[in-house]
């Protein structure tokens, strides 16, 4: 696969057939908004593509893309930039190929209980398009408000509901995507079973921009649940709180969310958002417990089941949300709590994921860690799932340390999670910032497999290089 420099820079004939294309209003190259098309929510970083062009049809992209792979002219696949791992900036320049004008819900198949839609629809608005017919996608990103279906496709985007429907993965019956050299494909079926060869529907979602580009979808649906209930329960030990999750999936019960977030999140979050809460003075951690169905009767008894565990954890007095008012500002507390803390200080974040019943065990050498290499830690996320956020907090450290003693400890934190049977992210994807620790999670001979299989779908490594392997 080519290395930076083999790859062509753009030049004025380049830059001219794209604007032949697709026309001169959707071809930007001012510096000022490249440089905003440059980066995503990954820290502070930045790289700007040579151009941005923006298609309106599957033809537009493949005609893009096999210009771009006859002149080995690197190619980033720009969504809405919400990522959390880089694999949306454009590490060698090239062309930055946004799908925000792909924004069309094709069809809502009420009959098979599909939907087929283009990557530029956000996600939240394919929701509420499919609740008006009664229906229901689960997955839920945090930034679902303003992140596209393509990017939750290429990064298997996940979000609190992953616990009891699970994550992008999960709804994805049928792709198409236009491969690196222009050719367009349909992974797969519009059905529910599908063992006819490889499946590459599934090797396309996750894979972060790499293989090729997604253009059109065909997702399940669920009829919509008709109630739910919320509860915030304290804890005096973030340590028992963890210890509580695995404790509710024993007795039986699989809540819609459950969710983990320690004192400081909280705190940070509510002087970041108008949110009215009275946390106690020995609180140090809260889950976030929502069940749903279409009995509200046995909701309250899961909830009440939910409660008699929770006690003996060391659980303090439970806030069931009481209507629609209260959910949703419980709801805006956990899914502020990374701009909360992006607002207050430089910081990285790391998505470990590790089988539910070792959160406790995770929890507690996140916070070894950072007392050996001095750094502060705020965590939260999907417990429910295992999932836990690590936001390290640069705060008054040196930038010497920051620079030369954290990855060493990303590296031990990774290494101890791999060795609880977890793996180094959960639904936030390697791309740029987590390449270099690939190894800890793979040997040298699946290391070869992943490489072999972009070398099959991308043997000039046009497509999104730069992301994925170190």
């Amino acid at each position: 696969m080519n290395l930076q420099n083999e790859y062509q820079r753009l030049n004025q004939s380049n830059i001219e057939w794209f604007v032949l294309l697709v026309g001169s209003d959707n071809c930007v190259l001012d510096e000022e908004t490249r440089i905003h098309y440059g980066h995503d929510e990954t820290e502070d970083l930045s790289f700007p593509p040579e151009i941005v062009v923006k298609p309106s049809s599957t033809q537009e992209v493949s005609k893009i893309m096999g210009y771009c792979y006859e002149h080995t002219i690197p190619v980033t696949p720009l969504g809405a930039r919400t990522g959390l791992s880089g694999g949306a900036l454009s590490i060698h320049g090239g062309v930055g190929l946004s799908l925000e004008k792909m924004n069309k819900i094709v069809c809502i198949d009420e009959n098979n209980l599909q939907v087929i839609t283009q990557p530029g629809v956000i996600t939240q608005v394919l929701q509420e398009e499919v609740a008006k017919l009664g229906l229901f996608y689960a997955p839920d990103p945090s930034s679902k408000g303003s992140c596209f279906i393509g990017g939750n496709i290429a990064e298997n985007a996940g979000g609190p509901r992953a616990v009891k429907y699970g994550v992008t993965k999960d709804f994805v019956l049928n792709l198409e995507v236009v491969l690196p050299n222009g050719e367009v494909i349909w992974t797969g079926a519009n059905t529910l079973k599908n063992a006819t060869g490889y499946n590459l529907t599934q090797l396309m979602v996750g894979s972060e921009g790499t293989l090729g580009v997604v253009t059109q979808a065909v997702l399940k649906l669920l009829p919509l649940p008709k109630h739910n209930l919320l509860m915030l329960a304290p804890f005096s030990s973030s340590i028992k709180a963890c210890e509580a999750v695995s404790a509710v999936f024993k007795v039986g019960i699989t809540p819609s969310a459950l969710e983990f977030m320690e004192r400081e999140a909280i705190d940070w979050t509510m002087k970041y958002e108008e949110v009215n809460l009275v946390v106690g003075d020995d609180v140090e951690a809260h889950l976030l417990i929502e069940v749903d169905g279409n009995n509200q009767d046995v909701l309250f008894q899961d909830c009440e089941k939910i409660s008699e565990v929770l006690q003996e954890y060391e659980c303090g007095e439970i806030m069931f949300a009481d209507n629609e008012s209260q959910k949703e500002q419980l709801w805006k507390l956990r899914r502020r709590v990374g701009e909360a803390v992006k607002a207050n200080s430089i910081y990285k974040e790391e998505d470990t994921v590790v089988p539910r019943f070792e959160l406790p065990k995770l929890l507690a050498a996140v916070k070894e860690i950072g007392q050996k290499y001095g750094f502060k830690s705020i965590c939260y996320g999907h417990a429910g799932d295992g999932n836990l956020h690590i936001n390290i907090i640069k705060g008054d450290l040196p930038e010497s340390r920051w620079m030369n003693d954290l990855p060493q400890a990303i590296r031990e934190l990774f290494e101890f999670t791999v060795s609880l049977g977890g793996t180094l992210s959960g639904e936030h994807g390697i791309g740029y910032v987590q390449k270099a620790y690939m190894p800890i999670a793979f040997s040298e001979v699946h290391m070869t497999l992943l490489r072999g299989v972009k070398a099959l779908f991308d043997p000039k490594g046009v497509m999104n290089p730069g992301k994925i392997f170190p």
